[in-house]
């Protein structure tokens, strides 16, 4: 059974459709990336998987369950969930930040947890627990937003754009991060990005979206290898892809 599943997903605001008739399921274990230009509808189908945003029709699925029969508050709990800006309180420690969702679950454990998944993404816990947010990189501050999506340890993790805002040389150390963590946690993961060579870098399979569809959903040697559509063919152009791997 797919740990996320969307059959036939439509999502419109106003008159413009932004999920049209989307279909798509991740694994457990399974990284998909979703990937495409500017208004595909990439973030919206992966915030309808923790209800921030509500389907239109279709089915959304997570671990079995349509999750309009979830209690919304309990179903974000257990997905771990990190958007580009990282998103944490300013107000709050590196530590407290990490431990929100144990914390609100009234775990006795919230600060161990959270030590656990700072130590999990890099960032000892007695080096770096106490600091505040605008003490940190931008490159940390995305380190803690992972750890707190870690913390109370969900089998899934939504990742919007996570790495987008970060130089290139941050962002390279946040994508070794982040594979080396998926190998040791075994956590399923929906990546959105609009970098082609994160995707094939980091996603056991890729979903191309366009225009509120997806127009291939395959491995990336399948995707670079051949790609479905002229639209899949003219994206790897753009992005310097090629059969035998990046350029």
């Amino acid at each position: 059974m797919p740990v996320l599943s969307a059959s036939n997903v439509v999502r419109r605001f106003g008159a413009v459709t932004a999920l049209d008739g989307v279909s798509l399921d991740v694994e457990a274990g399974e990284c998909v990336a979703l990937v495409g230009e500017s208004g595909s509808g990439k973030s919206t189908l992966l915030r309808a998987f923790n209800r921030v945003t509500e389907p239109d029709a279709g089915a959304i699925r997570v671990d079995g369950q349509d999750v309009r029969d979830v209690d919304t508050v309990a179903l974000r709990r257990r997905i771990g969930y990190v958007p580009q800006d990282g998103g944490l309180l300013p107000h709050w420690s590196v530590r407290r930040n990490a431990s929100l969702v144990p914390w609100l679950e009234a775990r006795a454990d919230a600060a161990a947890a959270a030590d656990g998944a700072l130590e999990l993404v890099g960032l000892p816990a007695a080096q770096f627990g106490d600091r505040w947010p605008h003490q940190l990189s931008g490159g940390q501050r995305q380190r803690v937003a992972m750890a707190r999506a870690l913390a109370a340890n969900p089998r899934i993790v939504l990742l919007d754009e996570p790495f987008g805002a970060l130089d290139a040389i941050t962002r390279s150390d946040l994508q070794q991060m982040f594979a080396g963590l998926r190998r040791r946690t075994g956590i399923a993961a929906l990546l959105v990005t609009h970098d082609l060579h994160e995707a094939y870098l980091l996603a056991d399979r890729i979903a191309v979206m366009r225009a509120g569809r997806i127009e291939q959903d395959a491995a990336p040697a399948t995707l670079i290898g051949a790609p479905a559509t002229a639209y899949v063919q003219q994206l790897l152009e753009r992005a310097h892809v090629r059969p035998e791997g990046v350029r």
